[in-house]
């Protein structure tokens, strides 16, 4: 009886510890997930950046100076952009 008692035990102690195996590798999935598309977001940022720098020549520009030239833009790309550049436009 206290043999059959002693392998239950060590069964629920490795049925634990796979599940314990399983959420960790879940979690670190997750996260390896999450960074990898904070990563693409950071590089897609930057390089938008370095094209508004190109093409307005906003280099010597703050921040808020830049804020404010976009503001000034804005309304009339947003008025005027063709529709393969929509939002809501199907991906070519």
């Amino acid at each position: 009886m206290n043999e059959k008692y002693n392998n239950l035990i060590k069964q629920r102690d490795k049925a634990e510890k796979k599940l314990e195996q399983a959420d960790f590798k879940a979690r670190q999935s997750k996260y390896y997930e999450s960074q990898k598309k904070r990563k693409a977001r950071s590089r897609r940022l930057i390089q938008k950046g370095a094209l508004f720098e190109k093409y307005f020549e906003a280099e010597n520009l703050s921040i808020d100076e830049s804020e404010e030239l976009l503001k000034i833009f804005a309304d009339y790309v947003n008025a005027n952009k063709p529709d393969k550049y929509k939002k809501d436009s199907p991906s070519l």
